[in-house]
């Protein structure tokens, strides 16, 4: 769907959307009965929750597909002096629980330092909108998505009953996400851990609960402990070939080389797998655990970041022990 026909979707919807509250829409009260049949809701509650819920503005209009940014302009967010000693500084105050979560998941601290410095600055960024207001907004007035927000809706339903959550507490960003890693709901209720031993996860105040998450989440995910991220590359001209576009490694390291591409480090492996991804004119060759690093967010753009941040803190952090 284009982005003017998703605008003419959507305008359709704001309209039909102003004459009536959630709790009155058909479509709502159709989401209502099968939560109450799947879930055994009580259904008068449901409905009390969905007649409080606001329609936002926000959400429909940030969602709304923009312009990708350069590579160069996407990296100068993230790589920058600013976030790299705050990331450093966090590193510093939660080394043992970092250790520790590299311990038990396989995961770096570097790379989790790193996701949860893109994802919201160490947690500056939280998001300033109802959760249940963002999904249910785009739940029912987003017509490209709204299968998946209406899956993540259920599971925030889901997931504030379970912790005896009031439903309007929680703030997240205009899509959903919640707390320092911006977990969307389901992904809470699958991958969060109690990784502070206070019997309870939050990950909007627990830093310790936030890194034990994003190391379970990438270890269920398939990271490969010892492994590297992404490899630079060097082309030559027919190397083309091989970016057809794909994030998961399907190509044999071997090949990829012997097509004209320079790769550093040398991989170990010349039967290992990985995907050539071209950052405008900047070539890298991503593994199995980049591919990984995309199921957190499907983009190119972002795993090479996180890559990079974690590159840079780690030299930053190794630097300041000397």
């Amino acid at each position: 769907m284009s982005a003017f026909a998703v605008l003419l979707v959507l305008g359709a919807a704001a309209h039909a959307a102003a004459a009536e509250s959630f709790g009155e829409r058909p479509e709502v009260k159709t989401f209502i009965g099968e939560l109450v049949e799947r879930h055994g809701f009580n259904a008068a509650k449901l409905e009390r929750v969905f007649a409080r819920a606001q329609r936002l503005d926000a959400p429909l209009q940030l969602i709304l597909p923009a312009e990708r940014p350069s590579w160069q302009d996407y990296r100068a967010q993230f790589i920058n002096e600013t976030r790299i000693a705050r990331g450093a500084a966090f590193w510093k105050v939660n080394r043992k629980v970092l250790a520790r979560a590299e311990r038990k998941y396989g995961v770096p601290a570097a790379i989790i330092v790193a996701i949860l410095g893109v994802e919201t600055n160490y947690g500056r960024n939280m998001g300033r909108y109802r959760v249940v207001d963002a999904l249910a907004t785009l739940a029912f007035d987003y017509p490209p998505r709204a299968s998946y927000f209406r899956n993540e809706l259920e599971q925030y339903l889901l997931l504030t009953r379970e912790s005896r959550l009031d439903v309007f507490a929680l703030q997240g960003s205009y899509a959903g996400a919640i707390g320092i890693p911006q977990f969307m709901p389901g992904s809470v209720r699958r991958y969060a851990v109690d990784f502070d031993g206070d019997g309870a996860i939050d990950l909007r105040r627990s830093s310790a609960d936030a890194i034990g998450s994003v190391a379970n989440f990438l270890r269920s995910h398939g990271w490969k402990t010892g492994e590297a991220v992404l490899l630079r590359a060097k082309l030559a001209p027919d190397a083309a070939l091989f970016t057809d576009g794909s994030l998961r490694p399907r190509t044999r390291l071997g090949d990829i080389a012997a097509a004209g591409v320079a790769l550093e480090p040398a991989p170990s492996s010349e039967d290992a797998l990985g995907a050539l991804i071209a950052l405008e004119g900047d070539y890298r060759v991503g593994l199995q655990n980049f591919y990984v690093i995309t199921r957190y967010n499907r983009s190119a753009l972002y795993a090479t970041a996180v890559a990079d941040l974690a590159d840079a803190l780690a030299a930053r952090v190794q630097s300041a022990g000397r």
